[in-house]
């Protein structure tokens, strides 16, 4: 369907359309802030820098009694421990770390446990040396 009523020629369209492609698309494809006038201007000298965590805490939902740093190092010493190792004791888990080739001191730390317990999560052997895990789990 034509419009009777432009006031210019399909050329002049084209060319219109391109330039407002990247802020109708977004920066995917045309690039909404290519140009500098659409660069948003620095915070002023009196004003803070805009931060992602502005409590300090690099990650909301933390769960309660653990930072996230604790839930961070928890997490990458599960990493190198599958669930076949579960329940199991200080020596099978040693093993199933070796074996997902643990770096050293995960290795160090698990050397740590006693010996002759089983433990059934990651939460447990993670408790049993001494680290902290969360308080209300729900």
């Amino acid at each position: 369907m034509e419009r009777g009523n432009s006031k210019h020629g399909p050329r002049i369209d084209e060319q219109m359309s391109q330039e407002v492609a990247g802020l109708v698309q977004g920066p995917g494809t045309g690039g909404s802030r290519v140009d500098e006038s659409r660069v948003p201007e620095p915070a002023g000298e009196d004003q803070p820098e805009a931060t992602t965590a502005p409590a300090g805490e690099l990650r909301s939902g933390a769960p309660k009694g653990m930072s996230s740093q604790d839930v961070e190092r928890r997490s990458r010493f599960g990493r190198f421990i599958t669930m076949t190792a579960l329940p199991g004791d200080r020596e099978a888990l040693i093993a199933n770390a070796q074996s997902n080739e643990a770096p050293d001191d995960i290795i160090a730390d698990l050397e740590r446990l006693p010996e002759g317990t089983r433990y059934q999560t990651i939460s447990e052997v993670w408790a049993a040396l001494g680290n902290k895990n969360e308080t209300t789990r729900w």
